[in-house]
């Protein structure tokens, strides 16, 4: 009795340590996925069209808040290098809020909520503060996190 009531003791210790593990792992990729969202808003503030298209993955999907898109890294970074010269090179982004659910260990739906001013109107006239949200699918590969597919919307300036 008392064998089977250490061994009972130690898948116990055992199990808690995988807990714990898990985790960290957890928490960790929580991080990193973090950081692709600074990096995203960073590259964005600064401009930079190539730097932008870098946390998205070699073939991810891309798809704006009118529907428009592009597939691929280099697709991302044509499409946006033009208005990153115009209508946006004043513009301002930053993340609200963000909720990240693993759908697996290496797939993340990531929603996020942002924030835009400094954007201008086709004509080069100032225009209001925009909200919205984006959702992205991040996938990890090699310990790396990178957006895979992304929708972007719009939403009612009296939304969070």
């Amino acid at each position: 009795m008392k064998c089977l009531n250490l061994v009972l003791l130690l898948l116990m210790i055992s199990f808690n340590s995988i807990g714990q593990t898990n985790d960290i792992a957890r928490a960790k990729d929580e991080e990193r996925i973090k950081k692709v969202l600074t990096d995203f808003t960073d590259a964005w503030n600064k401009h930079d069209a190539k730097a932008f298209s870098n946390v998205f993955s070699e073939d991810a999907d891309f798809t704006n808040v009118v529907g428009k898109g592009s597939t691929g890294r280099n697709e991302i970074e044509k499409f946006h290098a033009p208005g990153f010269s115009t209508r946006w090179k004043d513009s301002y982004q930053k993340i609200t809020q963000s909720k990240i659910r693993f759908i697996k260990p290496d797939v993340a739906a990531v929603d996020a909520w942002w924030e835009m001013t400094g954007i201008k109107g086709p004509e080069g006239q100032d225009m209001p503060q925009r909200k919205g949200l984006l959702n992205f699918i991040i996938t990890k590969n090699n310990e790396t996190w990178l957006i895979t597919i992304m929708h972007n919307m719009d939403l009612p300036i009296s939304q969070k």
